[in-house]
């Protein structure tokens, strides 16, 4: 009954706000100007182009410069404030732009956000963003119907088959932030034949792309020439004579053509930062896990059926291993003076149900979402809460990530740690023989080769074997042998490992991978052989040793009896970057934008954004097997 009692009361309040609305419906006339539309004309007077057309039907078949217009006046479309939409402002957006994407004025803005009318706009800022009921419905920022009308400051640019938003501000020099904010109600997708406002430059870059030689770079903040000289190999002059528009100065966001192979070898050097000794912001955190704990299977009478459970289900024992380094990271964030807000959701590893969860709870206003573990969940998560600017940070995969611009990969993807161990390897291989021993299923042959020319080859016979006479005539005799192992197939692996184990001392051999993959682990490879051979690869994480005496490790042994495992350290790791993050910087966008890796137990952190999408950690390790058969750090 009292749902009927509310529900006829908003009815009847309808009604009296409308039949008031009517009762004071004035009208005005426009004179139309030189370039004017039915969309400008409506934004200029705050009215939808629906009411002008009501009013002037003979206006849908073009309105011409001189013509009258009746419009009605601003009171008789608003009608009531229907429901509010949640707004987090990001970097370089202001009023202007806010208002323009959903459709209301800037005093609309101020009206109901009131800290704007004594305080600066700032990134972060969560925003209230009124929808307005009127009487040609919501509105609700959509793009313009009518033709783009550029200032005389601006030209248009009529998007063409296959370019890209890249493609265009680069033609134009200016960044993908500026193009953005000449075309606030920009899509992701160009549609051909689109309008773009762009600057009215006498310089337009009308070079086409080769796209098998070259490929863009995003200038980053504070980056100069000299900067770049150090992180692509390419002089000023270089630069400028691919990049005409260049010779000013660069400037951030600015779109620069590459050779394709300087964009991919672009291996930085950062420095280590301390987040816990930079804290300044003290605000409670809130943050949203998702990890698939599958309750559903539990059984609450059968003590034996969980444990069976358990045993089967791996990544129900890896979701437990990692929320228990969570937990430690929310407990060691307290030592610091912060105070953690820890919202836990079971996905139960399907679709549907982190569907369910999105769609129930409101987490519009989390400081970052920890999850799913699932590539498909996490990105499904990150596209569900883009337009409120929500961080999410997928903890465990790296694999055909569809970054959104809120996604944060926090392991670093297979291509950069080859491209890292290449590099390493072009670096330090003078003086050596290099051996290339691999078959079809070694993906980094042509890199290698194209570093290394000087590489010697080898691939198996068939069946995946080698004679011991096919690897020693590549190796040379009282010289450093420096041989790169490029397989997947166990057979190849064991066999070139235990033959190059079997030569002599005097070939002082050392092996290297691009790429440790699980054919490595296979019972017939020796960790013995791998420490005789100072076994170098890249890896994503080192391995803690109970000589370090960590904070961590005590306390997690305390806690559950047992030493961490490396999902639980990963879970700890990840967890208290993102914290110490929050910490230190008034968001995590804000956080990235330093030049700084932060390192903990297992794993360390330096986020960059990739053009148009979100961020991967480009933070890695060079590992090597030593005599003791541990693992040292090489680099």
């Amino acid at each position: 009954m009292k749902f009927f009692i509310v529900f006829f009361s908003f009815i009847w309040i309808s009604f009296l706000a409308t039949t008031n609305l009517c009762a004071q419906e004035t009208y005005r006339n426009h004179k139309v100007t030189q370039g004017e539309t039915i969309y400008s004309i409506a934004k200029q007077y705050g009215i939808t182009e629906t009411s002008i057309y009501k009013l002037n039907p003979d206006a849908r078949a073009g309105i011409s410069v001189n013509s009258i217009l009746i419009l009605p006046t601003a009171s008789i479309e608003e009608v009531v404030i229907s429901e509010f939409r949640n707004h987090r402002v990001k970097r370089k957006e202001t009023l202007f732009s806010i208002s323009q994407q959903y459709g209301i004025t800037v005093d609309d803005l101020k009206k109901y956000n009131k800290f704007l009318y004594s305080d600066d706009l700032k990134k972060g800022d969560r925003l209230k963003i009124p929808q307005f009921k009127t009487s040609g419905g919501v509105i609700e920022g959509k793009e313009p119907t009518e033709e783009i009308v550029p200032d005389p400051k601006t030209s248009l640019h009529e998007v063409r088959p296959k370019e890209t938003l890249f493609g265009i501000a680069r033609k134009y020099g200016i960044s993908v932030n500026e193009l953005q904010e000449m075309n606030p109600n920009l899509k992701e997708n160009l549609a051909v034949g689109s309008q773009l406002k762009v600057p009215a430059t006498s310089f337009v870059d009308t070079a086409t792309i080769e796209e098998d030689r070259y490929g863009f770079y995003e200038v980053q903040a504070k980056e100069g020439f000299y900067r770049l000289k150090v992180k692509l190999g390419l002089s000023e002059e270089e630069i400028v004579t691919l990049n005409p528009y260049a010779k000013d100065g660069l400037k951030e966001g600015m779109i620069l053509k590459i050779p394709k192979k300087n964009s991919t070898e672009i291996i930085r050097e950062v420095n280590k930062v301390d987040l816990s000794s930079h804290i300044k912001n003290a605000s409670k955190k809130k943050i949203a896990v998702l990890l698939p704990f599958q309750l559903r299977s539990y059984d609450v009478d059968s003590l034996e059926a969980n444990e069976d459970l358990l045993q089967r289900n791996r990544t129900l024992r890896i979701a437990l291993d990692f929320y228990s380094g969570v937990l430690m990271a929310s407990e060691f964030i307290k030592d610091k003076g912060i105070s953690v807000d820890l919202r836990v959701f079971d996905t139960e590893g399907s679709s549907s149900a982190l569907n369910e969860i999105l769609n129930d709870n409101d987490l519009s206003n989390m400081d970052a979402v920890i999850g799913p573990l699932l590539s498909k969940n996490v990105e499904l998560a990150a596209s569900k809460l883009k337009n409120n600017d929500v961080p999410v940070f997928s903890p465990l995969t790296n694999r055909n990530l569809k970054l959104t611009s809120n996604l944060f990969q926090t392991l670093p993807d297979d291509q950069l740690l080859a491209l890292a161990m290449i590099q390493y390897l072009k670096d330090n291989h003078a003086g050596k023989n290099v051996v290339l021993i691999t078959d079809r299923t070694g993906t980094n042959k042509e890199a290698i080769k194209e570093s290394i020319p000087s590489v010697r080859t080898l691939s198996p016979r068939e069946a995946g074997f080698f004679y011991s006479g096919d690897i020693e005539g590549k190796l040379i005799n009282n010289q450093e042998n420096w041989v790169l192992l490029e397989s997947t197939n166990p057979i190849v692996i064991s066999n070139a490992i235990g033959l190059l184990n079997g030569m002599p001392k005097t070939y002082q051999i050392r092996l290297f991978t691009t790429a440790k993959n699980d054919s490595f682990e296979y019972d017939d490879v020796s960790n013995m052989h791998l420490s005789n051979l100072q076994f170098t690869f890249p890896s994503v994480s080192k391995t803690y040793t109970l000589d370090d005496k960590n904070a961590f490790l005590v306390s997690y042994k305390n806690e559950y009896g047992v030493y961490p495992n490396r999902f639980a350290v990963r879970g700890f790791d990840v967890t208290y970057d993102i914290l110490l993050r929050l910490a230190s910087a008034d968001s995590i966008y804000e956080s990235v934008e330093s030049d700084g890796e932060t390192e903990y137990i297992e794993n360390k952190f330096h986020y960059e954004k990739k053009s148009l999408s979100g961020y991967t950690n480009q933070s890695f390790y060079i590992l090597k097997y030593n005599q003791e058969l541990q693992l040292e750090i090489v680099k």
